[in-house]
């Protein structure tokens, strides 16, 4: 696969109008965060003197006297007193009120195939214009994104891109998508909803890579605006959740089946680490989940990991492991299992669960083969669960 340099991305972004905007806008954050655990509990700093231009009140808190808020969108529940920063680096209580420092600041900004986030049976071999802001409610040790999920809005270099914008950027590169991912989608619900909200008339779906670890009812009004959510199903032991990534495993099981309750596209990806969630009993116990509560046509898909940020100890996982993390999903009844970061592997590609044959063939991020009519196999006919066309 063919990589292009930086100066050629800025070169690309710029014809569709986006070097102009912002101030000093970076596409990937390339700069190194310092390295500290990180705090669970709320920081306090100076309130400025005037609200930063993005602050935009947010959704999904109450006001529990004194002063004090409690956001209530993820798991965690933030209590915030005045001028109090949430440990996602987001959110702040401004005189009794909840606001979102992010809202038309993405840091990352770029026009990716669907396949890299990754999607596997939604629109095949298409664009999606792909945005984030700085944060996340999750601290996990191998974040790839660390650069910018483990900032702060104001530590990253960032374009003003307000949502009719990025629909309008969306629109220029021939995109058919709007995604968001990178960093966690969720911490910057607001300026995800309303995006979404404005792509939808213009003919753009909306998907979003997500850690999953939101509450029910913001995730019930998210599936109401978008089209796909691909959930990262990090492990499958509390104790994984709290040591590795800093939160819990419930709330993320309980999205997933909410995702699928509501009728909205769903794929699931297992980063596997190795000596921490790579266990067959654990692997087979989680293919299990999946099928008995959300089907086993649902699109799975194990990883490879990197040795990255605080995991720099650990080996690639062995590909051996992944192939047989597959095997084992499979014989737990999952129709569609799938290795990722392995590029060239026989499992990038889709084959029909019923005859066996090879659907969608892959060669990295690009589709190089489709036979599929109108959903179904073109060999047998058997419809494939998805989004096509």
């Amino acid at each position: 696969m063919r990589e292009i340099t930086r100066r050629q991305f800025v070169k690309w972004l710029t014809g569709l109008g986006l070097g102009t905007l912002g101030g000093g806008a970076l596409l990937s954050q390339l700069s190194c965060a310092n390295s500290e655990e990180p705090s669970m509990t709320p920081t306090s700093t100076p309130i400025p003197p005037s609200p930063s231009p993005y602050a935009h009140e947010a959704m999904y808190y109450r006001q529990i006297g004194e002063g004090l808020v409690q956001c209530q969108l993820c798991p965690n529940r933030c209590t915030l007193s005045e001028g109090s920063r949430s440990p996602c680096r987001v959110r702040e209580n401004r005189g009794g009120k909840l606001y979102t420092m992010a809202y038309g600041n993405p840091c990352a900004v770029h026009n990716d195939p669907i396949e890299k986030k990754p999607f596997s049976h939604f629109l095949p071999g298409s664009l999606s214009f792909s945005i984030a802001t700085a944060g996340c409610n999750l601290h996990c040790l191998y974040c790839q994104n660390w650069t910018i999920s483990q900032k702060r809005p104001e530590e990253t270099d960032n374009l003003d891109l307000p949502p009719e914008d990025v629909v309008k950027y969306a629109l220029k590169g021939e995109s058919q998508s709007i995604a968001y991912t990178y960093s966690e989608p969720n911490i910057f619900y607001e300026y995800m909803l309303d995006t979404a909200k404005a792509a939808r008339p213009k003919g753009l779906r909306n998907v979003v890579i997500s850690n999953g670890y939101i509450n029910p009812d913001p995730m019930r009004e998210l599936c109401d605006a978008v089209d796909a959510i691909r959930v990262d199903l990090k492990g499958f032991t509390e104790e994984f959740y709290q040591k590795v990534c800093f939160g819990s495993l419930t709330p993320v099981l309980e999205s997933i089946k909410i995702i699928q309750g509501e009728g909205v596209h769903l794929e699931i990806v297992n980063l596997v680490v190795p000596t921490l969630n790579d266990d067959k009993g654990m692997l087979r116990e989680m293919a299990r989940w999946i099928v008995g509560n959300v089907g086993p046509d649902v699109p799975t898909h194990f990883s490879r990991f990197g040795p990255m940020y605080k995991l720099t100890n650990l080996p690639p996982t062995p590909v051996e492991t992944l192939e047989r993390a597959r095997a084992i999903a499979m014989e737990e009844g999952i129709s569609y299992v799938y290795i990722g970061n392995v590029p060239g592997h026989p499992a990038n590609n889709t084959y029909c669960a019923h005859c066996g044959k090879l659907i969608i063939g892959r060669m990295g991020f690009y589709v190089t083969e489709y036979h599929l009519v109108e959903g179904k196999c073109e060999y047998c006919g058997n419809r494939i669960p998805g989004v096509w066309e």
